[in-house]
């Protein structure tokens, strides 16, 4: 896949370490979604670094003093039902504050294009920093169908947050909406046949809710 440049990989080694855990198909189904939320927390670390901020006057025990703080009310976390719950409390945790939306999407079997059942947004959505959650990005085609919903409802910053990646949807993804920044701790190789992400970790659904 050639450079994107709204497409940024979060590579450390705290965060492969973490992925080799979950990618392990004996990781149970606690471990796992507690490593899920681990990892939107390292992620979202850096995927916020230019989060919107505002000067406040502090009172130390000594003396007065300006810092800066995350501005209010500023930042919206919308995760695409299902899998992009697993990864809300560990966003929540860095801006326990931002406001969370809910985006339901499923496949039309006729026409194979993701389609609308949910959508429940926080008021003022258009006016925030709105956070995609998702954990796996393989075709694209959700994340996609998710960003042209929220910018129908007047969204203009919109980031995408992806544990793993395949090259096929971070590219779509990217191309799709260049204005959106895109970010995913690692890319995987591909994906098969049945448009599962290799090496991947299977269904991140199933393993954080231990439907399977």
């Amino acid at each position: 896949m050639k450079e994107l440049k709204n497409v940024h990989i979060l590579d450390h080694p705290l965060i492969r370490h973490k992925l080799a855990i979950i990618r392990d198909k004996d990781t149970n189904t606690k471990q796992f979604r507690e490593i899920i939320s681990e990892l939107a927390t390292l992620m979202a670390y850096e995927s916020f670094k230019d989060v919107p901020t505002e000067v406040k006057v502090v009172e130390t025990p000594l003396e007065t003093v300006e810092q800066v703080v995350v501005k209010e009310n500023s930042i919206a976390i919308i995760p695409i039902l299902r899998a992009g719950l697993g990864m809300v409390e560990g966003v929540l945790s860095l801006f326990p504050a931002a406001k969370v939306g809910h985006i339901g999407l499923f496949r039309n079997e006729e026409t194979l294009q993701p389609e609308e059942y949910y959508c429940k947004l926080p008021a003022n959505i258009e006016e925030k920093v709105v956070m995609v959650l998702d954990p796996m990005l393989a075709t694209g085609g959700s994340s996609v169908a998710a960003i042209d919903m929220l910018k129908k409802r007047g969204c203009k910053n919109i980031k995408l947050m992806s544990i793993i990646g395949a090259p096929e949807g971070v590219e779509k993804v990217a191309k799709a909406h260049p204005d959106v920044q895109v970010y995913v701790s690692t890319l995987d190789r591909c994906l098969n046949e049945h448009g599962y992400i290799l090496p991947g970790l299977g269904d991140a659904g199933d393993r954080i809710f231990g439907t399977k």
